[in-house]
């Protein structure tokens, strides 16, 4: 694998796991005055981690 790709899957579920510690832990997330729901953290979880195995599958062609 090329090393850009490396570390897009790196970063990518580092990510997706940053979110997934936020809706384990019930961290409270506000941006001004919009405080951010749990739901949007466990999609942004599950898109990630699709993306970063995605992107290492494809890669392995």
């Amino acid at each position: 694998m090329k090393p850009s790709v490396i570390v897009t899957v790196i970063f990518l579920l580092i990510v997706s796991a940053a979110h997934l510690i936020r809706l384990i832990l019930q961290w409270k997330v506000s941006v001004n005055t919009f405080d951010v729901p749990l739901w949007m953290s466990a999609a942004a979880c599950i898109v990630t981690a699709v993306l970063a195995f995605w992107l290492r599958r494809e890669n392995k062609k």
